[in-house]
């Protein structure tokens, strides 16, 4: 029986902050990047079947990565990033965008049904899921159809910011799949949900 997962992939602080507030958008000059690191971006991101992401972070990717594919002043592996985030089949969740038809193997969904949507979606689908936005990822933990956290966690302590999940999400139990530490400190934590489904 084929069923996809969701993983939400983010970079957050050591207090699980994703951003010092909302301009940054996944953004920041906190975050410790380095060319090997980028790298294993790349690596997991080529492997994601799908990209499901809310319009904020979809309109930032969108302003940046396709023109990055052909910028000869940007180092290879960025170009290449551009490269995957552009031929990746994307899922835009947006209101104000449904209709639309924006370019880049990018299709729109939104609406009051939208979780019975995101969980057809995962069940016609395989593979793996990435999923950008918090706002995003905690509709779907909330609703039982968040399979995983890849968090790339930075040696920093922003404080105070935009956290991982919107509001009150109650106890979440994880089990470790991976832990992986990289250039700078950063340190990825990988974790299955415990109790994940469909609605």
């Amino acid at each position: 029986m084929m069923s996809a997962r969701f993983v939400y992939w983010m970079n957050v602080s050591l207090d699980l902050f994703i951003g010092r507030d909302a301009e940054e958008n996944g953004g920041g000059d906190w975050l410790r990047i380095s060319e090997p690191l980028h790298r294993e971006f790349n690596r997991r991101a080529r492997a994601l079947s799908m990209d499901v992401s809310g319009r904020v972070i979809y309109e930032v990717m969108e302003e940046f990565w396709p023109a990055a594919r052909t910028d000869e002043s940007l180092p290879d592996y960025l170009r290449e990033y551009g490269e995957i985030w552009v031929d990746t089949p994307k899922v835009l969740v947006s209101r104000t965008r449904v209709g639309s038809s924006p370019d880049f193997n990018t299709r729109v969904i939104g609406g009051d049904d939208l979780l019975e949507q995101l969980a057809a979606l995962k069940a016609e689908s395989d593979g793996d899921i990435g999923v950008g936005g918090a706002n995003l990822a905690t509709q779907l933990l909330k609703a039982g159809l968040l399979d995983e956290l890849l968090l790339f966690i930075h040696p920093v302590i922003l404080g105070s910011g935009r956290p991982l999940f919107d509001g009150d999400v109650g106890q979440l139990d994880l089990d470790l799949l991976e832990n992986t530490t990289y250039d700078d400190g950063v340190v990825l934590h990988r974790y299955a949900v415990r109790g994940a489904g469909v609605l």
